[in-house]
């Protein structure tokens, strides 16, 4: 017995050296119940409280609006957001998307890992003419979106992919993604879009018939896309994968990042990490967004924000860190 006992001691060695130090709890910030974001932020709590010393407890918030300035002063530890909104926060008024940027700045927030992306695609009746995101010009699509910021960037997004824009089209306002659907449904809308597997696009499939239709996922397309919204980046989804998607269909992507304080401690920063790392696998069955969080998706090539400093660390210690990511992280540090 002496063996398996000293590896025993060693093990619980190092685990006290690990922990040690760490807060006995931390918050971790997400959506509404109900929501995907708040799914993902259960189930990493979940997660990182059963793999480190400290208790991760889920903190909903109305949205990315209200989560990031109590990230940006430490006041929050850590939360699931998606990548273009913490980078519009992160840049600041200067910078815009579309001429637009309403997220107060949030300098000192810092992305520790990137999961799965979020997929949406444009959503019209199935008896429409509309073929693709290019027929969409001079017909009634769904903007404006004041209740709902980050479905304005993804309806632009989708424009701008085929090279057009709010101009191009015959804008109905709607407050949020669900009621663009509505529009649809009633007849007061073309175009509208949802995320992929939607309860409300099965709704509306039910209703009157509905189907999703491409962006322009060409090299050219891709490069609008990208250039448009930093963030962005179009994601083929094949025929019956879920509602709607009645052929082979090319959605916006854009991906989830878990995101930290700058000022979260390094070693508080890499034993969650570690704990993800090591359980990653757990993650999976809780829920369809979690799917896609694996260890080769956790670093980004092409990040919106900086990296926590205990975040390289460990990816560095993983093996994970590429000299291409110090460039990466170089250029996003620079104004």
């Amino acid at each position: 017995m002496r063996v398996p006992i000293a590896i025993l001691l060693i093990v619980a060695a190092a685990t006290a050296a690990w922990t040690q130090g760490l807060p006995k709890a931390v918050t971790i910030g997400s959506n509404p119940p109900g929501t995907g974001y708040y799914a993902v932020a259960s189930g990493l709590a979940k997660v990182v409280s059963q793999g480190t010393g400290m208790q991760m407890a889920v903190q909903p918030h109305s949205g990315t609006s209200t989560m990031l300035p109590l990230l940006d002063n430490g006041e929050m530890e850590f939360g699931t957001i998606n990548a273009v909104d913490v980078g519009l926060a992160y840049r600041g008024p200067n910078y815009k998307i579309g001429g637009r940027n309403p997220f107060q700045h949030s300098p000192n927030v810092r992305v520790i890992q990137r999961g799965a992306p979020l997929l949406v695609g444009l959503l019209v009746r199935k008896d429409s003419p509309i073929k693709n995101v290019t027929d969409v010009k001079g017909k009634r699509m769904t903007g404006e979106y004041p209740a709902h910021l980050a479905v304005w960037y993804n309806m632009f997004g989708h424009l701008a992919s085929a090279g057009l824009t709010w101009s191009d089209v015959k804008v109905v306002p709607v407050p949020a993604v669900n009621d663009g659907v509505d529009a649809l449904v009633q007849g007061r809308a073309d175009v509208t879009e949802h995320a992929l597997g939607a309860a409300k696009t099965k709704e509306a499939d039910t209703a009157v018939g509905v189907r999703h239709v491409s962006i322009d996922c060409s090299p050219e397309g891709q490069a609008r896309l990208k250039k448009a919204v930093p963030g962005y980046y179009g994601r083929v989804i094949k025929v019956g994968t879920a509602t709607a998607v009645v052929e082979d269909t090319c959605f916006l992507a854009y991906d989830t990042y878990l995101v930290a304080s700058k000022s979260v401690p390094d070693a508080v920063v890499e034993v969650t990490l570690k704990a993800i790392w090591d359980r990653v696998e757990e993650l999976h069955p809780i829920h369809p967004l979690l799917k896609e969080w694996t260890r080769d998706r956790f670093v980004d090539p092409e990040p919106t924000l900086p990296y926590h400093a205990g975040a390289i660390r460990f990816y560095k210690d993983k093996g994970a860190w590429s000299p291409a990511m110090d460039q990466a992280q170089q250029k996003v540090l620079t104004p």
